[in-house]
């Protein structure tokens, strides 16, 4: 079980002015205070996305020894460094985005668009073979509207779906990230007939105001389903 980061023992409170606005400074505070971030930094994570992914792992069984691994949208790395010590060096993992990525330890990191043609041949030859698991923590850039967010997540949702059922093997699992609302009808109905099970998770280390919630599908039934 991961149990969150204890919080730190004072709160840094930022004083009004230095051309911050009031949106940035409460922002930078909340950031200053979250004890993930000073967790993520302690443990040499690149974010403290990563600990979402312990949770998820630690809820659903995703990671295991000799998996192999593809990180979507993978930039900073914090997914891919988290997949890279639950499988192991038996293990592969390829972290794949469209943004430059310093190099993981342990992962093979490709600079590409996961919906360009050949980017599904790519990430089989890195991998050398089929996937045992497709992560995505994959969001656009938020325009305000709940509802032409939750539609543009849901687009690229389905996206990283069409690409991961191109390469996974039979039993994997696929996880993505989706707004407030979780999956809509036909996106679910597909998640339904290609996986065995099927949920939506909130992790801990997902902020409490935000919208975001996990897609976990288990048990991939193959790309004939």
């Amino acid at each position: 079980m991961i149990r969150p980061p204890k919080g730190r023992g004072g709160t840094v409170r930022l004083r009004a002015g230095g051309g911050r606005s009031v949106q940035s400074r409460r922002w930078l505070e909340r950031h200053l205070n979250d004890p993930y971030v000073a967790e993520a930094k302690a443990r040499g994570f690149r974010s403290r996305a990563a600990f979402k992914l312990l949770e998820l792992d630690a809820k659903c069984g995703l990671l295991k020894p000799g998996m192999r691994v593809v990180d979507l949208g993978a930039a900073p790395g914090g997914w891919t460094q988290v997949a890279v010590q639950a499988v192991g060096p038996k293990g592969q993992v390829v972290a794949l985005d469209i943004l430059p990525m310093d190099p993981v330890p342990g992962a093979t990191v490709l600079r590409a668009d996961f919906t360009e043609p050949g980017a599904e041949a790519a990430l089989r030859a890195a991998l050398d073979g089929p996937a045992d698991a497709v992560l995505s923590d994959m969001a656009p850039n938020t325009t305000g509207h709940a509802a032409t967010d939750h539609l543009r997540i849901t687009a690229l949702a389905e996206m990283a779906l069409a690409s991961a059922c191109g390469i996974l093997a039979p039993g994997g699992a696929f996880v993505c990230k989706l707004f407030q609302g979780g999956a809509d009808k036909p996106l679910l109905d597909r998640l339904r007939r290609d996986f065995a099970k099927l949920r939506h998770v909130k992790p801990p280390a997902s902020r409490k105001e935000s919208s975001e919630i996990y897609v976990v599908a288990q048990g991939f039934r193959g790309a004939g389903a």
